[in-house]
């Protein structure tokens, strides 16, 4: 038995198959991405099994476009030799606000519920569940199991959680959610493999086109720097982190409405703003522009003054571990953030940066730094696998 672990966008769909076994589950044997499901898109479904990698084309009829891609992959699954058969599928949902603080079962309750925090995650919550709606579609009576970003951000403080609002707002669910959560799991449980040190102090670093940051004690999360929504804290790559509420008061006043301001402040700002370039790191690093350069300098010092805040919430730090697209592909950002926190004792030696190309865990300190620093390629996709064989195990 398997599960199928899955990751919904607005145009895309991101599966991998890990075997159960006893307590857990095995490596991958299955990964793939079906894409080009939006309108005029060429859809298209490429996978790797068995070390073959393989591309198929998809003849999808116009309307629910998601729906078909799925039985092209439920064929797929029946149709590969020697692959193990589903026994649930676990998605990855960004919001459970603060009502659901673990993985579940997905219900018809549960997913009425989960839609009304849409506007909480507008560029992921309705992906997400209409791939679960989907999924329940193509594979009647399979279990399907919601693991939510949020909830390892559950051990929050009421001091970090609360905003400084009226008790009747907060009690509307206005409150610090933090995001990234099933990156997280995934980091800390690597760190606390590799180092006996991040039982203490650690900080991790998810940069990528979201990009956040996570405070963790004893393995626990104890501040991060989204809040209620996933607009806030760090630069992104088209969001753009925190801004003065003032900012958002005086386009209103210029006339702007909820549909304008939702389409600035999710998809034009971060480093695609700054730079009216691209949102791409990769890109702007071979732009030679002062514009290029002013995007990845404001992103650099957004990341260390983050990282300065949250250092002193934990009041000092042991471990730090970049992760994400940006994290654990980025040597000169690395290496950039390390000599700016060289005041605090980090020391990264150069050549074990430069190795770490995040094909694997990777310490790139030097001996003589006072802090780890490490380079965790994060896998979301396991987690949620190994959260719905908890489920299913009882």
């Amino acid at each position: 038995m398997a599960i199928l672990s899955v990751n919904a966008g607005s145009s895309s769909l991101k599966f991998s198959l890990y075997p159960m076994i006893s307590g857990g589950v095995q490596p991958e044997v299955l990964s793939g991405l079906i894409e080009g499901l939006e309108p005029g898109g060429t859809p298209q479904m490429t996978w790797t099994y068995q070390g073959q990698r393989q591309t198929r084309a998809l003849v999808l009829q116009p309307g629910h476009v998601f729906a078909q891609a799925l039985l092209s992959l439920r064929d797929l699954l029946a149709q590969l030799p020697g692959v193990p058969a589903l026994q649930a599928v676990s998605h990855r949902v960004v919001h459970g606000a603060a009502m659901y603080r673990a993985s579940m079962f997905v219900t018809d309750e549960v997913l009425a519920q989960l839609t009304e925090f849409n506007s909480l995650a507008p560029l992921h919550q309705p992906h997400n569940l209409e791939g679960i709606r989907a999924f329940r579609e193509a594979f009647p009576g399979m279990p399907q199991v919601a693991c939510f970003d949020t909830a390892f951000h559950a051990t929050l403080p009421e001091v970090d959680y609360r905003f400084a609002l009226p008790e009747t707002l907060y009690q509307q669910g206005l409150r610090r959610y933090g995001f990234h959560g099933l990156s997280y799991q995934y980091v800390i449980g690597k760190l606390l493999v590799h180092s006996p040190r991040a039982k203490g102090r650690t900080l991790m670093a998810h940069l990528g086109n979201g990009a956040s940051m996570c405070a963790a004690l004893d393995g626990k999360s104890c501040s991060t720097s989204m809040g209620f929504s996933a607009l806030d804290g760090l630069m992104m790559g088209t969001r753009p982190g925190s801004l003065d509420s003032g900012v958002l008061l005086y386009l209103l006043e210029q006339g702007w409405d909820h549909a304008r301001l939702q389409k600035l402040l999710y998809k034009q700002c971060g480093l695609l703003g700054m730079s009216g370039i691209s949102a791409d790191m990769r890109r702007l690093r071979a732009d030679s522009s002062d514009h290029a350069k002013l995007a990845i300098d404001a992103f650099t010092y957004r990341v260390v003054r983050e990282i300065g805040a949250l250092v002193a919430c934990m009041q000092g730090l042991d471990v730090m571990a970049f992760s994400g697209g940006i994290g654990e592909h980025d040597v000169t950002l690395r290496a950039e953030v390390g000599q700016k926190l060289a005041w605090m004792g980090v020391v990264i030696d150069p050549e074990l940066n430069a190795q770490a190309t995040g094909s694997q865990v990777t310490a790139i300190h030097a001996a003589s730094s006072q802090i780890e620093v490490w380079v965790v390629p994060t896998d979301e996709g396991v987690v949620a696998a190994r959260e719905a064989a908890k489920l299913i195990g009882g």
